[in-house]
C-alpha cells in the first residue's frame, strides 16, 4: 500500500504504479543484459539509481532515511579538475530537494504553515536572503553562487523536508537509530585498523578513510551522538535490552572520542554536559551573553595598540607532532602548527572584514584571497595551505564572506535556537518527556563548539545535522510531542 502521507502524487501514483514497475523492471533487466554481454560493470550502477527514483515517487520517507543512514559511511570524492562531492550522500540530498520542492508546490495546503512561519524559520530565510545578496556582491561570484546552491540543498533537505517527516517522538527515535548504527559499524572498522597501529595518535588520519575526511569531522559526529545516547536510554524502560545496549555503548562511545585525538571533542563533551545542566537551571542564556561580552571585549583588548602581535609564533619551534602528549603540551604554548595556523588565518580574517565590513569577499572566497591580508609574524610552515583549507572558525568566516550583517543575523539564528531550546525544556507540556530536546539542543551546542575553531556547516557529516536539529527544534516547539 503506498504511504499517503509522502507519496507525491497520490490518486495518479496508484494508477501508474504498474507501468511504472514495468519499466523499473527492464531497466534493471537491460543494464544487466549489456554489464554481461560488453562487460562493462559501471551499467548495474543503473539498477540502484532506478531503484533510488523508484522509492523516490512511492515514498520518499525512505530516501530520506537512507540519506541518513548513509552520512556516517559516505566518502568524499576529488576529481582531477578540482572539484568534490560526497558519495552518495550529495546526489541524494540534491534529489530529494528537487522531490521535496516538487511535493511542497501540490500539497502546500497541506504543509504546517507553524513552521514555515516560525521565528526560528523566519531568520533561516533571512540567512538565505543575506547569503544571496552576498553572492552577488561577491568578489568571486562563481565560486559564491556554489557555496549557496550547497546551503540551500542542506536547508531544503536536512531542514524543511526534515521538519516535515520529524515531527512525532517515533520518527525522531527512528532517526537516532538510522543514524547510531552505521555509525557503530564505522568505529568498529576503524578501530580494527588504528589497532593495527598501536592505536597511535600519528596513524589516526590513515584508519579513517573512506569514512572520514579527517579525525575532526570523525570526532564531531561521535560527540554530537554523545548526547543522544546518554539521554535516550531514559526514554526506554528499565531492564530492557535496548536501555543496557546504550548504557554500555557510552564508554565505548568516549572511548572512541578520546582515540579521535581531537582537542575540540573534549572541550565539546564538557561544554555541553555543562550546558546540559545550565538548560535545566534555566541558565543558558545569561551565560551565552555573558560569554558574548567577554568575546568582544578581548578583541578590543588584542586589537588595541596591535597587542595581538605579541601572540606570534616562533616560527622554529612552531611544528606538528607525532605523540598526543606533546600535542597538548604544544597548544598552551602556543606551538602547535594547526593551533598557530589558526591564528594565521584569523588575523587575516580580521583583516579582511575590516576592508569589507558590510557585504564581506562573498560566500566561500575566503581562501581565495586571504593571503594578500596575512601578517608575515603569523606564518607557518603549512601557510602555504596547498589543501585549500579555509578560516577555521565558521563565525569569523561568516564576517569574513558577509559581512557583520551577515555574522549578526547568523548570530541571531543561533540565539534563538538555544532562547527556543531552554524554553522548550522548561515548559510544562514537556517536563515529563524532556530527553529528546535536551539530546537535541545539547548535540547542537556540541556543534557549535567545533564551529569555532573549524567551518563545518558545509560538510554532509555536520552540516546535516546542523539544520536537522533546528527543525526538531521547531516541531517540538511546535507539537509537543505528538504522537501520531
Amino acid at each position: 500500500m503506498i504511504n499517503r502521507g509522502s507519496a507525491i502524487f497520490h490518486e495518479k501514483i496508484s494508477t501508474s504504479q504498474r507501468n511504472l514497475f514495468i519499466c523499473f523492471a527492464l531497466i534493471f533487466t537491460i543494464a544487466w543484459f549489456i554489464s554481461l554481454v560488453e562487460n562493462q560493470w559501471l551499467w548495474l550502477l543503473l539498477i540502484p539509481v532506478s531503484l533510488i527514483i523508484w522509492f523516490s515517487i512511492i515514498d520518499f520517507k525512505l530516501i530520506f532515511y537512507l540519506l541518513l543512514f548513509f552520512i556516517p559511511l559516505s566518502t568524499e570524492i576529488t576529481f582531477d579538475n578540482g572539484l568534490g562531492t560526497d558519495l552518495p550522500t550529495e546526489p541524494l540530498i540534491i534529489g530529494l530537494m528537487g522531490i521535496g520542492l516538487l511535493y511542497f508546490l501540490i500539497h502546500f495546503k497541506k504543509i504546517g504553515g507553524n513552521f514555515l512561519t516560525h521565528p526560528i524559520t523566519l531568520l533561516i530565510y533571512l540567512h538565505l536572503f543575506w547569503t544571496f545578496f552576498t553572492s552577488l556582491t561577491s568578489y568571486s561570484i562563481l565560486i559564491s553562487l556554489k557555496f549557496l546552491l550547497a546551503k540551500i540543498w542542506y536547508v531544503c533537505t536536512f531542514y524543511f523536508m526534515a521538519g516535515y517527516l520529524l515531527r512525532t517522538e517515533k520518527s525522531i527515535k527512528r532517526m537516532f537509530w538510522v543514524v547510531l548504527l552505521p555509525m557503530i559499524l564505522s568505529v568498529i572498522i576503524i578501530w580494527f585498523r588504528h589497532a593495527s597501529y598501536g592505536f597511535s595518535f600519528g596513524d589516526i588520519h590513515r584508519v579513517l578513510h573512506p569514512f572520514q575526511r579527517n579525525h575532526v569531522n570523525y570526532a564531531a559526529l561521535l560527540a554530537l551522538l554523545f548526547p543522544w545516547i546518554f539521554l535516550l536510554r531514559f526514554e526506554y524502560s528499565k531492564g530492557s535490552f535496548i536501555r543496557l545496549f546504550l548504557t554500555l555503548l557510552l564508554p565505548i562511545w568516549l572511548i572512541a572520542i578520546y582515540l579521535s585525538f581531537t582537542r575540540a571533542a573534549y572541550g565539546a563533551i564538557l561544554i555541553s554536559a555543562v550546558a546540559g545542566l545550565l538548560l535545566w537551571w534555566r541558565s543558558l542564556i545569561p551565560f551565552v551573553y555573558a560569554g558574548i561580552i567577554v568575546v568582544v571585549i578581548g578583541i578590543f583588548w588584542l586589537t588595541n595598540n596591535n597587542k595581538y602581535l605579541a601572540f606570534a609564533p616562533n616560527y622554529d619551534r612552531t611544528i606538528s607532532h607525532t605523540e598526543f602528549d606533546n600535542l597538548l603540551e604544544a597548544t598552551v604554548k602556543l606551538e602547535d602548527i594547526s593551533t598557530m595556523e589558526r591564528l594565521y588565518r584569523w588575523v587575516a580574517g580580521a583583516n579582511m572584514s575590516v576592508k569589507e565590513p558590510v557585504v564581506g569577499f562573498g560566500p566561500g572566497s575566503f581562501v581565495q584571497h586571504y593571503k594578500a591580508y596575512t601578517v608575515k609574524g603569523f606564518r607557518t610552515y603549512v601557510s602555504n595551505n596547498e589543501e585549500k583549507s579555509g578560516i577555521h572558525s565558521y563565525f569569523l568566516m561568516v564576517l569574513v564572506e558577509q559581512g557583520f550583517p551577515g555574522l549578526i543575523i547568523f548570530s541571531l539564528l543561533l540565539l534563538a535556537v538555544l532562547k527556543t531550546g531552554q524554553r522548550v525544556i522548561n515548559d510544562p507540556r514537556s517536563r515529563h518527556r524532556p530527553w529528546i530536546p535536551m539530546a537535541t539542543i545539547t548535540s547542537f551546542i556540541v556543534i557549535l563548539t567545533f564551529l569555532t575553531i573549524n567551518d563545518l556547516v558545509e560538510t554532509d557529516k555536520i552540516g546535516s545535522f546542523f539544520f536537522l536539529f533546528i527543525a526538531i527544534l521547531v516541531n517540538t516547539d511546535i507539537h509537543f510531542w505528538d504522537k501520531k
